[in-house]
C-alpha cells in the first residue's frame, strides 16, 4: 500500500487527485499539508487523514511513503525538495517551477534521491497524441516544418479563480497566467514532438481584464530542427475549436475540428489502397493517468513515461516565451 501525504490544496485539480488516491487499490491518503489551515483543515476531514500544519513534520512522517503536491508554483521548489531530502516519492501537478534554475536543482536533486518523480502532463498519454507522436516516428510526415497548436477556455471571461484558487490571478506565486495554467500542456507537446528550442518571439495581453495577468498569449518557437512552432493560447475563449495541426514535407496530420477530429494525409501511405484524406478509428490505447502510473511504479517498479527532465524542458520553453513577451524581443536558448 503506497502512503500518500497530500501536500497542498490550492490548485483546482487538488481535489480531483485526492480522489484518484482513494480510488486506487494501491494507495491511501495518511496526512494533509497546507500552509493555509482554511484549505488544509477542511481537505484533511474530507479525505479522513489529520491535518498537519509543518511541511518538514509532514514530509518526516513514517507513514508517508510519497506525496502528491499540489500547492502554487511559487512553492515547488520547496515543497518538493523537503520531500526529496526526506526520500520521499514525489507527484506534482505542472509547471514543475517557475524558474529553469530551480527546475535544473530539482532534477539533480532528484537523480541523487532515487525516488520515483512524476509530473502531471495528462496531454503524453491521450491516443491522439500518442497517434499524432508515432504518426512523426514513423516519417510519415517526413520533414516537420510547422506546428500549429490553440488550447482556450473561457476562465477570465467567467471568473473561473477566486477564494482558494485566486492564486492563479497573481504572477509571482503562478508564474503566469494562461499560458503558464493551460498553455502547460501545448508547450509541452510541441516541445516532445519538435525538440530542442533554438530561439522564441511572443506577446501576451490581459484582454479581458478578470485578472492582474496573461489571459492570451501568442508564441512563435524557432527549433534546432528547423520547424517553426505557433502556439496560442487564451482565456477568452467562448467558442471554436482547440486544434493542433503539423505539416511536414511528405504529409499533414491533425485533430481537434468538430465533426471530423483526427485525420492524416502522407505521400507515403500505400497509395494503391486509398488517396486523400484518412480518418484513422483505430487509435493506440491510452495510458494510464500520470497519477496511476507514479503509483504502481512505487507498488510494483512498473515503468513511467514521464521524467522530471520533461518537466524541466516545459519550465524552460515558458521561461524563455514569458520572456520575450516582457522584453519585446526574440530571446534565444
Amino acid at each position: 500500500m503506497v502512503r500518500v501525504a497530500l501536500l497542498g490544496m490550492a490548485h483546482v485539480h487538488a481535489g480531483g487527485y485526492a480522489q484518484s488516491v482513494q480510488r486506487n487499490a494501491d494507495a491511501t491518503i495518511t496526512c494533509v499539508w497546507d500552509d493555509d489551515p482554511e484549505r488544509g483543515r477542511p481537505a484533511a476531514e474530507q479525505y479522513g487523514a489529520p491535518y498537519v500544519s509543518d511541511l518538514q513534520a509532514a514530509v518526516g512522517r513514517d507513514d508517508v511513503d510519497g506525496v502528491v503536491v499540489n500547492a502554487p508554483t511559487s512553492q515547488h521548489p520547496e515543497v518538493i525538495g523537503a520531500a526529496l531530502a526526506a526520500g520521499k516519492h514525489v507527484f506534482t501537478e505542472k509547471a514543475l517551477t517557475i524558474r529553469t534554475r530551480d527546475a535544473d536543482e530539482l532534477v539533480q536533486a532528484v537523480r541523487r534521491s532515487g525516488v520515483k518523480f512524476m509530473i502531471s502532463l495528462p496531454s503524453r498519454t491521450r491516443p491522439e497524441t500518442l497517434f499524432m507522436r508515432k504518426v512523426l516516428d514513423d516519417g510519415l510526415l517526413g520533414n516537420v516544418a510547422t506546428m500549429r497548436a490553440r488550447i482556450a477556455h473561457s476562465a477570465a471571461l467567467d471568473g473561473w479563480f477566486k477564494g482558494g484558487s485566486a492564486w492563479f490571478g497573481d504572477a509571482k506565486l503562478a508564474g503566469g497566467g494562461s499560458l503558464f495554467d493551460l498553455g502547460c500542456h501545448t508547450v509541452d507537446v510541441m516541445r516532445w514532438f519538435l525538440g530542442e528550442p533554438e530561439s522564441v518571439s511572443a506577446m501576451t495581453t490581459n484582454f479581458a481584464k478578470a485578472y492582474d495577468i496573461d489571459d492570451q498569449c501568442i508564441a512563435l518557437i524557432r527549433f534546432k530542427n528547423g520547424a517553426i512552432g505557433i502556439l496560442d493560447v487564451s482565456w477568452v475563449h467562448r467558442a471554436g475549436p482547440n486544434t493542433t495541426e503539423i505539416y511536414g514535407t511528405e504529409g499533414f496530420v491533425g485533430t481537434g475540428y468538430p465533426g471530423i477530429g483526427l485525420h492524416l494525409q502522407s505521400r507515403k501511405l500505400p497509395q494503391s489502397d486509398f488517396e486523400g484524406t484518412v480518418l484513422p478509428r483505430n487509435l493506440p490505447k491510452a495510458l494510464p493517468s500520470p497519477l496511476e502510473q507514479w503509483i504502481s511504479a512505487i507498488a510494483r517498479d512498473e515503468p513511467m513515461t514521464i521524467t522530471v527532465e520533461d518537466g524541466r524542458n516545459l519550465t524552460q520553453l515558458l521561461e524563455g516565451i514569458y520572456e520575450s513577451a516582457g522584453s519585446g524581443r526574440e530571446v534565444k536558448f
